[in-house]
């Protein structure tokens, strides 16, 4: 719903989004009249279906008819009609028409819902609904990966929605019933890292026993003589009371009749019970159905657990699922088209008519750009669905080839209107470039291409939708088809760029004029290349991005495989020095492939350097200028110099300087001579004005220059070697650097691989990341980013050796080939032997040829006689050959580099898309093998598609963390929840930047008092998290951490309790305890624990938090001062004064040495150390008191104090906020978005 909390005032909101739109909306006034549109209010109408009693409904003007028929369906009464118009008046309303376009609508007003006559699509759609009804609740969805259902496991930590036990709770005194000791391996220093609780079970889920069987009959389609009667189609039930019944689907509703399994006698049964809704035919045959149907809408479970996600999340471990028959997953899964999808006009979806046509809508104000990004987004997210089902069902087999004369891995294929092709370099494209190796990197920098221009979005170029899919050891890449392509020649068709990689070049005007306008957001250089004739041809972008005119009129660009600048530190070119910084790293190194780029992040960060540096240089030679001018005011000169660089730390001060250089002294020469002096030190394009842009081409092979053209050559290449110095020599150090001050905390590979990405390193430097990290003075300040880092070498090479592994299995064989892979990488079982008849195993031990194999071909089983040391052999010399990195002694890496097999086992898993039965796994046993074939589930693909952006919310998120950083919480606030609302309207109620939304209101709220406004918040951004991200997803423990706190402050303690458990569990099974965040959720569960009286188990935890953060943060920092404060609190309150002294001792030394002796830190800690000795002497004097007189002496009765709630708070808040000082939870909100 689009109303937000009424029309606030919005003029700081128009204001500071029109930094990010301004261009686009004209100015401030426009702006503001948006906002309020948006605003626009709601009003009331009573909605009357047949059989329950009125009810009013709050709608919006801007809403559509179908979306009240939406809510319908939602609702717990009227949850089983699908089939239905509503009448204002006796009118029927349109579907797709907005409300506030309905003549006669007003506030008050009633629709009638009224029963529709049926035709076979509406009542596919209604058995469909019933269906989904039934499995509402049932996980099985989840686990098979299928209809964006995904798992969650948040209520049963909290006992369902937390909103309700706040109040159902007693208030008062709860400590006695709380059972707070947790599972052993919870515990600090357990070595078990046990899988099953990963899926908690929770106790009250039995799956509805409404029916057993609910199929299509096989007397379906119904014969011409009863198509004449109405008949639309025949369904057959078993009720659990095992009464089998025949029911005919017709235009008037469902009815049973006569016919069995055996004998077709559609005749109405008697009594008929004819019934509109399945449910009401169902409840009048089978007491059982009676009673237990019932709507989800009556479960205790928040929405968020069953809507859809906008892409599939696969879960890596599943419970063994009963498989139960269901009608419509098995005609889903015969079919070719997608779900409702067969009841669309022209059946098939044309998709690349979809994704233009939505980029073609208006985008003048708020409203059109919302309407334009949703409905970009909607088909992005259902073109990602069907190209992964497509790619599974062509390397599955089941697709015929648009070539089937060709060898196997030449074939392409075409399915729901979507081209497929597969991952190998076909008709020796690619030979120059590396073969096979570019062929398979080639989609994922196309990819990465479509993203950027995608993100630039320049009207009147379009790219092709493109999603790329690793399923079984292949990579397909699915694209939306150009039209017409199909019909012409390549030759004929493409009239901008080069098929042949340069030798023969064309160019266009119109294509020329829009790709200049993306020049300069992507940094691409307009250049001139020689064709074949040695004519001189301009391009503005790469040579092999083509452009290609389809018969829709459209100018597509496609092949972006080289949007960004080559990588010169992996393309070793002959004659060519890297500077020392590369050289001294030991680049250029060879690379698989020749396609090896930078990322557009770097390109970001090496500009946004160099753009400092110009205006620094800049500025000084003002400076000397003007000292020259008059020698008078010499001595503030250097000052001034050196101010100036403090004084531009970011980008906005530098561009403010630039702006009065170019504005007071335009005309004056001295100042153009300073502007041109900078320009040429940083390699700017312009010698008026800073510009740096990149020409992809440089370092092509095949590609010539113009002789005119040579100096423009020389500085292009450069500024490429200074990028790729740029990398080894600013972005890794600073990467280290964000992880030595915690600024930067990767918890698995893939937030690891996401710190990387954000600076602009490849993931191909991981091993030269490794080394700096091993070089570095602070080694063992970064052993958890150390050991991340190796995990994640080990298991990407792993993967790539997975890869061919698999290309060379057949599918019967495939769970035993995975389990025996899984096997030679984990299990201590020195012989792993795989699962195959005796007799073939026999003959074909000899094979051990498993490279370069074509799919499909030749010897079938020789990935059986893989053996562990083999692998891991493969293994070491991958790490050598694609990341330069030694493993030291291969055959005991997990202990030499204290890696845990359980998180290899996740990130294997989570890499190739392999799905496990949940259990113990024995990896130590010398006996036997820890996997057998029943263990593996399932194999899922991995996808990489376009995220399209909702950009409008963005700035408003954006600015609201402005207004936060500012200190205005309320305004900021307000923006945020603004931001909410926007994004809500592009992406649906689900997605990665709602969660980062939710969470940073939630933190809001609380920071501002409104405590059970934060819990309803985090709740949300923490099951949005499990949802979207996954259950055990880093991303997901840091909401379950936040949420325990929200919840301690509700005074829900033992659910408090239960997220903080869950939250060291999950962390346990992603990285082990050995991690600095783990200080931060042990101090957490400690203090809770000493709040609620469990002392002994409270030290375990604190005691632990200390020796992490003074391993991490080293032994002086204020966080160990801390840590050792919170120690003393409890040893206070059990009364041991001895240690408490010791432990507060050691914090008042770090505070007098880091902060001094007046600070009030240091004074606090001074107090409490009187304090301590005060107790610590009364205690002992009535201890001398007893040994001296015995029982009868005179006791001064001793203060132990339990610790008040308000105390503890107070301290959980300190720890969560020094961890997350205000500007940093802005940061961790961001580097979600």
């Amino acid at each position: 719903m689009v109303n937000g909390d009424g029309a606030h005032e919005h003029t700081e909101e128009a204001e500071t989004k029109q930094d990010g739109t301004a261009e686009a909306d004209g100015g401030e006034e426009s702006n503001e009249q948006e906002v309020i549109v948006i605003q626009d209010t709601g009003f009331t109408v009573k909605i009357q279906a047949p059989g329950t009693e009125p009810f009013d409904l709050q709608v919006s003007p801007q809403e559509m008819v179908q979306e009240i028929h939406q809510v319908l369906m939602d609702r717990e009464d009227t949850c089983h009609r699908t089939c239905f118009s509503l009448q204002l008046d006796g009118n029927v309303l349109d579907n797709f028409a907005e409300l506030k376009s309905i003549e006669g609508l007003q506030e008050g007003s009633l629709l009638k819902v009224v029963e529709e006559p049926y035709t076979v699509r509406e009542a596919r759609i209604h058995v469909r609904h019933i269906r989904d009804l039934l499995k509402s609740l049932d996980p099985s969805d989840a686990y098979n990966g299928v209809d964006c259902n995904s798992l969650s496991f948040l209520s049963i930590f909290t006992d369902g929605d937390l909103g309700d036990s706040g109040k159902r709770k007693k208030k008062g005194n709860e400590l006695e019933q709380i059972d707070c000791t947790p599972p052993e391996h919870i515990l600090p220093g357990s070595k078990e890292r046990p899988l099953v609780p990963l899926q908690p079970q929770n106790k009250d889920w039995k799956p509805m026993q409404c029916l057993k069987v609910l199929t299509m009959s096989g007397w379906n389609p119904p014969p011409g003589n009863r198509k004449m009667h109405g008949d639309l189609m025949y369904l057959y039930i078993v009720t659990v009371e095992e009464r089998h019944v025949s029911v005919t689907a017709s235009t008037r509703g469902f009815y049973l009749n006569q016919s069995t399994t055996y004998t077709f006698n559609p005749k109405p049964a008697n009594p008929s019970f004819l019934s509109h809704s399945l449910v009401e035919l169902l409840s009048q045959i089978s007491p059982a159905f009676k009673k237990n149907f019932h709507c989800p809408a009556k479960e205790k479970r928040h929405p968020f657990e069953r809507i859809a996600t906008p892409f599939q999340v696969y879960s890596w471990t599943a419970p063994q699922v009963d498989h139960a028959m269901d009608c419509v997953r098995a005609e889903d899964a015969y079919t070719s088209r997608l779900g409702y999808e067969e009841h669309i006009p022209g059946q098939t979806r044309d998709w690349n008519e979809e994704l233009q046509t939505t980029r073609e809508l208006p985008r003048k104000n708020l409203p059109e750009r919302l309407l334009r990004e949703r409905a970009i987004f909607k088909v992005h997210s259902d073109f990602a669905a069907a190209a992964t089902r497509g790619a599974m069902a062509v390397i599955d087999g089941n697709v015929m080839a648009i070539n089937p004369g060709e060898e196997t891995r030449m074939q392409m294929f075409i399915w729901n209107n979507i081209f497929f092709s597969l991952g190998f370099d076909v008709r020796d494209h690619y030979r120059e470039l590396g073969g096979d190796a570019a062929a398979h990197a080639a989609p994922t920098n196309d990819l990465n291409g479509v993203r950027a221009y995608g993100a630039v979005d320049v009207e009147g170029l379009y790219t092709l939708g493109t999603v790329v899919v690793d399923y079984r050891g292949y990579r397909v890449t699915a694209q939306s088809i150009i039209p017409g392509i199909l019909e012409r020649e390549q030759e004929q068709s493409v009239i901008y760029g080069s098929i042949d990689f340069g030798k023969t070049v064309v160019s266009h005007s119109k294509y020329l004029e829009l790709l200049e306008k993306t020049s300069r957001p992507l940094k691409v250089q307009r250049h001139n290349v020689l064709n074949e004739k040695n004519d001189s041809v301009e391009l503005c972008s790469s040579v092999e991005c083509k452009g290609i005119i389809g018969n829709d009129g459209r100018h597509y660009i496609l092949d972006l495989l080289r949007t960004f600048p080559p990588d010169l530190n992996f393309l070793p070119v002959d004659g060519e020095e890297l500077p020392l910084e590369s050289q001294r790293q030991g680049f250029p190194r060879q690379h698989r492939h020749r396609l090896a780029c930078l990322r557009q992040e770097l390109i970001e960060a090496f500009v946004e350097h160099r753009y400092l540096l110009f205006m620094k240089m800049a500025a000084l030679q003002l400076m000397q200028q003007k000292a020259n001018k008059d020698t008078k005011t010499d001595t503030p000169s250097p000052l001034e110099g050196k101010e100036l660089e403090e004084s531009i730390p970011g980008l906005a001060q530098a561009k403010e300087l630039a702006e009065t250089l170019v504005a007071e002294d335009g005309s004056d020469p001295k100042s153009r001579e300073v502007v041109l002096n900078a320009c040429k030190a940083v390699g700017s394009i312009s010698n008026t004005s800073f510009d740096i842009r990149f020409n992809p081409d440089i370092f092509s092979p095949g590609v010539r220059f113009p002789d005119d053209s040579a100096d423009d050559v020389q500085k292009q290449k450069q500024l490429l070697k200074d990028a790729a110095a740029f990398l080894v020599s600013c972005q890794i150090p600073s990467l280290v650097k964000d992880c030595l001050d915690h600024s930067a905390l990767p918890m698995d590979g893939a937030t690891l691989t996401e710190a990387l990405h954000q600076r602009g390193i490849n993931v191909r430097y991981l091993g030269t990341v490794l080394e700096f990290v091993d070089k570095t003075p602070a080694k063992a300040q970064l052993e958890h980013f150390y050991r991340i880092g190796i995990s994640e070498l080990i298991t990407r090479c792993a993967k790539h050796i997975f890869k061919t592994y698999l290309q060379g299995v057949e599918l019967s064989a495939l769970s035993a080939a995975v389990s025996h892979f899984l096997n030679c990488f984990l299990s201590s079982f020195p012989d792993a032997v795989a699962h195959l008849p005796p007799d073939e195993l026999v003959s074909r031990r000899k094979s051990r040829k498993r490279r370069n194999r074509v799919p499909g071909s030749g010897d079938n089983t020789a990935w059986a006689s893989l053996t562990p040391s083999e692998l891991w052999k493969n293994i070491a010399s991958e790490a050598q050959s694609y990341y330069h990195f030694t493993i030291q002694c291969v055959d005991q890496v997990v202990e030499k580099y204290n890696l845990q097999k359980t998180t290899l086992l996740r990130e294997i898993s989570v890499k190739t898309g392999i799905q496990i039965l949940i259990k113990e796994y024995n990896f130590d046993s010398r006996h036997k093998p820890a996997f057998t074939e029943e263990d593996i589930l399932n194999i899922f693909p991995v996808v990489k598609h376009v995220n399209p952006k909702a950009s409008d919310a963005f700035h408003f998120f954006q600015s609201g963390q402005a207004k936060v950083q500012q200190g205005f919480l309320k305004e900021g606030c307000e923006l945020i929840n603004e931001a909410l609302n926007l994004f809500n309207n592009v992406y649906g109620p689900m997605h990665v930047e709602i969660c980062a939304c939710l969470r940073l209101l939630a933190r809001l709220n609380y920071i501002m008092g409104d405590h059970p406004e934060a819990l309803s918040n985090q709740q949300k951004a923490v099951l949005m998290s499990e949802r979207v991200l996954g259950i055990e997803h880093p991303n997901t423990i840091q909401e379950y951490m936040h949420l325990a706190l929200y919840c301690f402050a509700n005074g829900q303690l033992s659910t408090a309790l239960k997220l903080l458990y869950r939250a060291r569990y999950l962390m346990l099974l992603v990285c082990g305890e050995d991690h600095p965040e783990m200080a931060l959720l042990d101090s957490n569960i400690g203090l809770v624990l000493h709040g609620v009286m469990e002392y002994d188990l409270s030290l375990r935890f604190l005691e632990n938090a200390l020796t992490i953060n003074t391993k991490y943060h080293g032994p002086r920092s204020l966080k160990v001062a801390l840590s050792h404060h919170l120690v003393a609190r409890v040893y206070e309150s059990k009364a041991e004064f001895r240690s408490a002294l010791q432990h507060e001792k050691e914090g008042y030394t770090i505070y007098k040495n880091q902060m001094g002796e007046a600070h009030e830190k240091t004074k606090e800690s001074s107090e409490y150390l009187k304090y301590l000795t005060q107790q610590a002497v009364a205690l002992q004097r009535t201890m001398n008191e007893i040994y001296k007189n015995g029982s009868n002496a005179s006791i001064m009765p001793l203060k132990f104090t339990a610790p008040s709630m308000a105390s503890v708070l107070e301290q959980l808040n300190i720890i969560n906020v020094l961890y997350y000082k205000y500007m940093e939870i802005i940061e961790i909100s961001t580097k979600c978005l």
